[in-house]
């Protein structure tokens, strides 16, 4: 236990070193200048509008709109790169033009959007400066929220799907006959598979700048899927769909097939394959190593996800039963297992700060270090209880097995276990805002 305390001192040293000396990552894609400039006034209406944005962006995640709500067309520029686009302008009726402008981040599908008004006529500079002074338009708030609730149970679904599944596979076979996980594994496959549904939906009219109606469109559908989010919500959903192989295949054949080597390798296929279509929509490719952001995020969510699902199943399905024997049996199993999962939750989670965040600075001073130092507060919260947990296995465990399983002596740790799993559930809401908050440049 000395040797990993070091050694996780000695990479948490390297880690805030880099932070305070690597540059900051870059963060969504934004709009650099126009031509023409916003404000401007001249004699005659432009004939078209050209834009500039900070990365490369793909035509069908710009979208540029008349106030009237008609989308303007968006072509490349020829020599310019992939960066710039040219918008065909509509024939100005009035003394002012104005059109509003969102781009969709290729890798996160996160929202950027602005206004941009051009005066016609110079006699009327008061009037254009009106129009100049309207709100930006900006993602509805309901579709936010909405979109942060669907992301939040997509994390605890996989989490509970995930874990469970290797809880059963590794350490209690015998629990995939137990009624409890039965539908503890059966709901997280549910929910799993409906939060990514819904999630397309949302992200579409998030995208669109549009309302929660939106998001039961089918066109609202087919346009997010042609994007990288709405490819990597597809490819989840149907990860899910293979899961429910697995899960039925388990279901049926009880311990039998939990202990089935054949059947072991292809849950894991299908977890992995679920972990990294979830790590695709997060923030782990900004920055300037966006391969070991990658490796860091499935690391983090392969431990996060052993560790909450076996918590979750030895809250629900082991401890009620009380059995001497599996408590025995499974107890020090899982408590070496969420050592393990902690140590690559600890690491993973402080190279995807380094990768995403960039700075000591960013850390300190934007909403986006701000929720990663809450969801790290409440972390350490967890820490504690699940410390607690530990002491009570290596003090108390031979006891309760002595006493087959006595309520009292069993009860707090159950109180332990129950604590840690929900303060976990809010580090997964802050993680569900962190998906959708801007990284710190």
């Amino acid at each position: 236990m000395t040797t990993l305390r070091r050694a996780l001192l000695v990479l948490l040293s390297a880690v805030l070193l880099g932070l305070l000396t690597t540059s900051p990552a870059a963060a969504h894609t934004e709009l650099v200048r126009s031509t023409p400039k916003d404000g401007t006034r001249a004699a005659k209406a432009p004939d078209d509008l050209t834009l500039v944005f900070d990365e490369p962006v793909d035509l069908a995640d710009v979208r540029v709109m008349t106030p009237d709500g008609d989308r303007l067309p968006v072509t490349r520029v020829p020599g310019k790169g992939s960066a710039t686009v040219r918008v065909a302008l509509p024939r100005a009726t009035g003394d002012a033009l104005a059109v509003t402008w969102s781009v969709i981040d290729e890798e996160d599908g996160h929202a950027s959007s602005g206004r941009l008004t051009f005066g016609i006529a110079a006699k009327d500079a008061q009037g254009t400066q009106d129009r100049g002074d309207e709100a930006a338009p900006a993602p509805s708030p309901s579709v936010r929220k909405s979109l942060v609730a669907a992301r939040w149970t997509g994390y605890l679904s996989l989490a509970l799907f995930v874990g469970g599944i290797a809880f059963v596979a590794l350490l209690w076979p015998r629990g995939a006959g137990e009624p409890r996980a039965r539908v503890l594994l059966g709901l997280a496959w549910t929910c799993g598979l409906l939060s990514t549904v819904a999630s397309l939906g949302l992200q579409g009219a998030y995208a669109a700048l549009g309302g929660l109606r939106d998001a039961l469109r089918p066109a609202t559908y087919a346009d997010v899927l042609t994007t990288e989010p709405g490819l990597a919500l597809a490819a989840r959903g149907l990860l899910w769909v293979l899961a429910a192989v697995v899960l039925a295949a388990l279901l049926q054949g009880g311990a039998r097939t939990a202990r089935s080597p054949g059947w072991r390798v292809g849950a894991g296929a299908v977890a992995l394959g679920l972990l990294r279509a979830t790590g695709m929509a997060g923030h782990n490719s900004e920055g300037s190593e966006p391969g070991w952001g990658a490796v860091a995020d499935l690391v983090h969510l392969l431990g996060v996800s052993l560790w909450i699902g076996g918590l979750t199943m030895l809250t629900v399905a082991v401890l009620p039963r009380r059995d001497p024997g599996e408590l025995a049996a499974v107890v020090p199993g899982y408590s070496k297992l969420a050592a393990v999962s902690v140590t690559a939750i600890v690491a993973a989670g402080l190279v995807l700060a380094w990768q995403i965040v960039g700075s000591y600075d960013a850390l300190l001073h934007t909403s986006y270090g701000h929720l990663l130092l809450l969801k790290t507060g409440v972390l350490a919260v967890v820490l504690a209880a699940a410390w607690c947990s530990r002491q009570w296995t290596r003090t108390r465990l031979d006891l309760a097995v002595l006493l087959r399983g006595d309520a009292a002596t069993v009860r707090p740790f159950g109180y332990s276990v129950a604590a840690e799993t929900g303060l976990v559930l809010v580090v997964l809401l802050v993680t569900s805002l962190l998906v959708t908050a801007d990284p710190g440049r």
